[in-house]
């Protein structure tokens, strides 16, 4: 029988993505949520019995022990960016790898994310590298993957530029400077599914993942309006109305938290001689090269603007 994967957070963002690339190579997988109801989507992905749902909180330990029953390999896909931080990020890593020591399972990959750091500025980088450091206590073993950004057609990343485009004639920039390293998330799941079916190989290192290229905020956002055709003025603000607005949160758009605000401080990027996609047996895809397939939803008259545009 072929190996059975449990996925906490598989029907999430990235966990679809980790799901289909895991069913296509013919893996049973296990899609662990809260209310599994939300995951179905995910069953028509994968052959007759061979995707799987149970409802478990990675909070709740004897829920985690019970997901992990009969398990092969196991693989915390559960982040959160604000919220209670230290409830998912620490104790919920802490149960998912406590309780695959237990069961015995072969391997473990954990995604945390780059600035994970125990002197980080923001809740958010302390919390994930407190986790990855309870992981790495209780199953040494475990493979951890650092994602960047992450962008794909249902983020929340590419898509809220996008939407900020549609709301007025101008788009207010946070940071311009801000260097990120997008990383595509078909790409991310690949590199997971690669870890999970050859742990082996993978077991107890440490991935940092980015796509092609650094690109600092302000280009990325610019780059958007060219993909959707939008020609807004754009207003670069500067870090003093910043902060007051990350204090209330009012930009039109794209409400941000204080801790978020403080995430901008840093760049988000592949750090210098960092094992990453490649070493994972991935390309990297550039954004320009899929971004435009989604992002037509944001063209003023979709994909008969773009046919127009294009004559």
């Amino acid at each position: 029988m072929a190996e059975l994967v449990t996925l906490f957070g598989g029907g999430g963002f990235l966990g679809r993505y980790v799901a289909q690339a895991l069913l296509q190579r013919g893996v049973r997988v296990r899609i662990v949520e809260r209310d599994p109801k939300r995951a179905f989507f995910v069953k028509p992905l994968g052959g007759l019995g061979q995707t799987q749902f149970i409802a478990a909180d990675i909070t709740k330990p004897d829920t985690v022990r019970r997901a992990i029953q009969g398990s092969d390999v196991v693989v915390n896909l559960v982040g959160i960016l604000s919220g209670k931080l230290q409830a998912v990020h620490v104790d919920g890593a802490r149960n998912v790898a406590e309780a695959a020591a237990s069961a015995g399972v072969r391997a473990l990959v954990h995604v945390s994310a780059i600035g994970a750091s125990a002197n980080s500025s923001t809740v958010y980088g302390r919390t994930k590298a407190e986790g990855e450091l309870v992981v790495r206590g209780a199953f040494p073993a475990a493979t951890i993957v650092r994602p960047s950004i992450i962008f794909g057609a249902e983020d929340n990343f590419v898509n809220r530029f996008g939407a900020m485009m549609q709301s007025g004639p101008v788009v207010p920039i946070l940071r311009a400077g801000a260097r990120f390293q997008p990383v595509f998330v078909a790409d991310v799941a690949r590199a997971i599914a690669n870890a999970v079916l050859d742990p082996e190989r993978y077991a107890g290192r440490t991935f940092e993942l980015g796509g092609p290229e650094v690109i600092a905020m302000g280009d990325l956002i610019r780059r958007t309006a060219t993909m959707i055709g939008a020609t807004p003025t754009f207003l670069e603000l500067p870090d003093s109305l910043g902060g007051l607005i990350a204090r209330f949160g009012f930009l039109p758009c794209a409400p941000i938290t204080q801790d978020q605000w403080q995430m901008l401080q840093s760049d988000n990027v592949v750090a210098t001689g960092a094992d990453g996609l490649v070493d994972l047996g991935v390309k990297p895809t550039a954004l320009e090269a899929v971004a435009p397939g989604w992002l037509v939803r944001y063209r003023r008259a979709g994909r008969f603007g773009a046919i127009r545009k294009a004559s």
